[in-house]
This record gives structure tokens, sequence and C-alpha cells, in this order.
């Protein structure tokens, strides 16, 4: 039985969830074997995913999205690094304090630098859970690129400054990435101006307000302006530009990225399709399953990738909003919900780890038979 859960958000890390429901499902079947493979699709969670996988966790002090010095990790296994953004510039570090205007992520650069500095050749760099709207430019910026005023002086931090921007210099960065493949794992599939874009959709979230918004988008519309000008790259329009502040766009046209699914491709960078086949069932899950899941979230991702293998799987989530036509849709056989056990919310955060095991062993009861002890 493989159990491939994401986090439960503001409760416990998706490594936790996988400990809890062993625990539950041991206390039902000691004898059924059990892999634990935690996965994340991009967002917060996914250098830990990645840890929990076989990688190696290092950490660096880099620069915070405020401008602060933070130590962050990100993930290593051969000439593969796994950078998570929310880990050097993510709204979590602002705590109450988020300040969008000038909000960067250069923290996020500086840990692909690192990250190349140790030999790595790939890297997979994770967009979620970002404090800045700053189309990426602090990521450029760190690995070398200049983003210069019309005095020929370099841009401060962040997305308003970027209304200056009069023209840009990517040699040194080029010279950095020779030979560095990038790959973006995410399911935002935003383009970077508009309504649908990184500003408008993404930039209330940062603590921006409407006038603020406003800002922001005339910085990301001049930058894009720019780069069509100087490099000839048209990406704004592309789906997932507007990921993370648009940092997507930043990866698409600085570092050259290309831009995947991120539950789909961490599943195969973490070998869930080896570590499923011949499993008799998986158990994925997340804090809230509901029509945002159904979007391309974790534990959806989990069930179709288990359906391929002809592996059926259930979720465990703390609520649950899908019906059972969704659900059985989303290839997810059965759900179940911290709150079928708990109806207090607060209860379910506060005591979502004890609950969780409960649950797991009513899966277990409902799932495993004697016939399941070869799994």
């Amino acid at each position: 039985m493989v159990i491939a859960p994401d986090k439960f958000k503001g409760s416990l890390t998706a490594a936790e969830v996988a400990a809890h429901v062993a625990a539950g499902l041991r206390r039902v079947r000691p004898d059924v074997p059990l892999v634990a493979l935690p996965v994340a699709d991009g967002g917060d969670g996914t250098v830990d995913a990645a840890v929990a996988c076989g990688f190696a966790r290092l950490r660096t002090a880099v620069t915070g999205p405020a401008g602060e010095r933070v130590v962050a990790a990100y993930a290593v296994r051969d000439d593969t690094a796994v950078v998570e953004l929310a880990e050097a510039s993510g709204l979590r570090l602002l705590r109450d304090d988020p300040t969008p205007l000038t909000a960067s992520s250069h923290g996020t650069g500086e840990l692909i630098d690192a990250a190349i500095g140790g030999g790595a050749t790939r890297i997979v760099l994770g967009l979620g859970g970002s404090a800045c709207t700053d189309g990426g430019t602090g990521i450029a910026a760190a690995l070398g690129a200049r983003f210069l005023d019309a005095e020929g002086r370099p841009l401060p931090p962040g997305g308003a400054a970027l209304r200056r921007l009069h023209s840009l210099d990517v040699r040194a960065l080029r010279e950095r990435l020779a030979g560095v493949t990038v790959v973006v794992a995410s399911d935002v599939d935003s383009p970077l101006l508009g309504r649908d874009g990184a500003a408008a959709v993404f930039g209330p979230q940062k603590g921006a307000s409407p006038s603020q918004v406003r800002t922001l988008e005339r910085g990301l519309a001049r930058l894009d302006a720019v780069v069509r000008r100087d490099l000839g790259v048209h990406a704004a329009g592309l789906r997932g530009a507007g990921a993370a502040g648009g940092a997507g766009y930043g990866a698409l046209v600085f570092l050259k990225a290309t831009i995947r699914p991120g539950i789909a491709y961490l599943l195969d960078l973490l070998g869930f399709p080896d570590r499923v086949a011949g499993a008799r069932l998986v158990i994925t899950g997340e804090g809230s399953l509901d029509r945002q899941s159904l979007r391309g979230k974790a534990p959806i991702g989990v069930a179709r990738a288990a359906a391929r293998a002809d592996v059926p799987a259930v979720a465990v989530s703390g609520r649950r909003a899908l019906t059972g036509e969704q659900l059985r849709k989303a290839r997810l056989q059965a759900a179940y919900a911290l709150t079928d056990l708990e109806p207090d919310p607060a209860k379910c955060m506060t005591h979502a780890g004890p609950l969780l095991e409960r649950l797991a062993e009513r899966l277990a009861r409902t799932w495993l038979d004697e016939r399941s002890a070869h799994a």
C-alpha cells in the first residue's frame, strides 16, 4: 500500500500526514506493508517531499522577500536540485507585514545560484506561496541580470519599481546558466497580465490594495514591453506566466525554463510510478478536498497516476466538499474527512494527527481484508 498525501495546511506536513495514516492503518492491519511517499504540487512542502523521497536537504542564508536575511532550504540528488520559491520568497516569511510593492524573489535566485555552485545541472523550481509580484526579476538579478532605469542605475527590488524599467542586460545571467536546465513545476495556468494575470488575481492575496494592484500591473506590463523590445521574447500570454507573481514569466524569459504540470512532474521525479506498481491501494489527501482540488492539485494527480497503474485510490482530508460524482470523475474511489469524526473545524486543526489516525483505522476496516497482506 502506498501513502502519498500532500500537507494539511496549517496542521500537518505531508510527511506527518503519511506517518499518522500509517499509524492508524497499523493498529488495524500491522501485517500490511506500507510505503510512505509524501508529495507536493510545486508549492509549499515541495522540498520536504523531495527530502522524504531520498534527496538531501541543504540550507543556506539568502535574502528574504523584504530584504532581511533568512535561512532557506533546497534539496539535491545527483545533478538535480529542487528549489521551492516559498522557502526564500514566501508570503509566510512576512507574517503580518506584507510588502506587496517591494517584495522580491531575489532569495529564490540565490538558492538556484547555490545549487548551481554545488554542481546541479537540472533545477526543478516549484512555484507557490509567493510574497512578491516582481515578474521573476529578483530571481534573474540574483543570477547576474541587470534591470536599469533611464539613468543606467539598477532598479530597487519589487514590482512597483518595474514601472521605471528602461533597459536590461542578461549577459552575465546567460553565462551563469550555461549548461543548466530549468523546469518549473506549477499548476497555475494564469497569464502575466490582465484580469486573470499575476497582479489582478494574486496581488490581493499578497496584501495589495486595488491601487497597488494597478501599480504592480503597470510594472509587469513595462517589464514585458522591454523584454519584447530588447530580447524579442513574447511570453506574457503563455500559460503559467502569471504563477507566483510572474515568477513563471521570469523563468520562461530569463531562465529559458519549461513549465510542467506540478504534481504530474513531481510524481515522476519522486518515483511514484515505480512505488505504485503492484500496490493494492493508494491513500492520498490534503487539508481541504474541494473544487480547487479538481484543478490539478496533488490528490487528484495522485489518483489519476494510480488509475494509470490500475490501482484504486482513496483520499483523506480535513474537510470534504466534493460530491460522489466529482470524486469518481477524479478517479477517487472514496474520501474520508476529519469532519466526519469531529464537526468543529478548529478542533480538526488542533487535533489533526489523532483524528487522522482514527480515520485511517476506519479506512483500513473498509478497504483492507486478508487478501491485502501482499499489497
